[in-house]
């Protein structure tokens, strides 16, 4: 099992250079960061884990950004999107962002991806909220031929580019690991059309999620490929459970690091470090 933090660095007064620092000294394998490009101020959509959520505590810094930041202060640290919604950006300069990190990085960039879910900012965007999945595999398909050709062309339904040529190209090759996050009755296809791994949330799998992965990894045998990647978002920091979750299958675990401030903030980190020892 590997372990790893998902934050959305803000609010804390830890720098972000000293928030990764810590996060790699304590062992941790990867940290993942979230993105709202905004808040509507009148949301409608509900939340998906049913909660009441402020504006301001859906929102941080720049994914990007601060992943660069966080490339630059460690040497070790897996850096993921978690995720990246993909329908709300333009591929083109979207691909060449997650190959610009996974240079600068060094080949540590985990992209997560998704279709986000709150629908009045994918409206601002000009993104119809029923076409955002369609979108995604879309969008991502058109970046894996950024990635991978030299001269990359594409035509879809919401994308069409003649010949291009994008650099620098991904240090990981083909590309850096996609990590699907998506839920709902289409979700395992969507991991196995686009060769992913898969990025649950917890939340909103619940007991399911056994069932679902067992799934997932009877299909992939079938279609000849073997056990698929999961990791679980928003895990539960508790000695059985983690031990239930290496049983199911999942092959890394992310603890929600909320906005604290910077004593309560490796405070928790060292709690979650002792619950991890305890379970390996």
């Amino acid at each position: 099992m590997k372990f790893g933090v998902l934050t959305l660095g803000s609010g804390s007064t830890i720098d972000v250079a000293g928030l990764g620092r810590a996060v790699e000294e304590r062992g941790f394998e990867s940290l993942f960061v979230p993105e709202h490009t905004h808040v509507p101020v009148d949301v409608q959509t509900p939340f998906p884990t049913g909660m009441k959520v402020l504006p301001e505590a859906m929102q941080g810094l720049d994914q990007f950004v601060m992943l660069s930041a966080l490339a630059a202060s460690t040497s070790r640290l897996l850096l993921g999107t978690g995720i990246c919604e993909v329908p709300l950006r333009d591929p083109i300069i979207l691909a060449k962002t997650v190959a610009s990190v996974d240079v600068v990085s060094g080949g540590r960039f985990l992209f997560g991806a998704g279709g986000g879910w709150m629908h009045e900012e994918m409206l601002n965007h000009g993104v119809e909220p029923r076409t955002r999945m369609a979108r995604m595999t879309e969008y991502l398909r058109a970046m894996k031929q950024i990635w991978i050709e030299h001269e990359a062309s594409f035509a879809g339904e919401f994308l069409k580019f003649d010949p291009i040529v994008s650099l620098p190209k991904p240090l990981q090759r083909p590309h850096p690991p996609i990590l699907l996050g998506v839920d709902g009755p289409t979700a395992i296809d969507r991991v196995l059309d686009m060769d992913a791994e898969w990025l649950p949330w917890l939340a909103r799998e619940g007991d399911g999620l056994a069932d679902r992965i067992a799934e997932l990894n009877e299909r992939a045998e079938a279609a000849g490929r073997g056990p698929v990647p999961v990791t679980l978002a928003g895990a539960s920091v508790d000695e059985e459970e983690i031990a239930y979750y290496t049983e199911i299958g999942v092959s890394r675990c992310l603890f929600a690091l909320p906005a604290l401030e910077r004593d309560e903030l490796l405070t928790l980190l060292d709690w979650y470090v002792e619950v991890i020892d305890g379970v390996q």
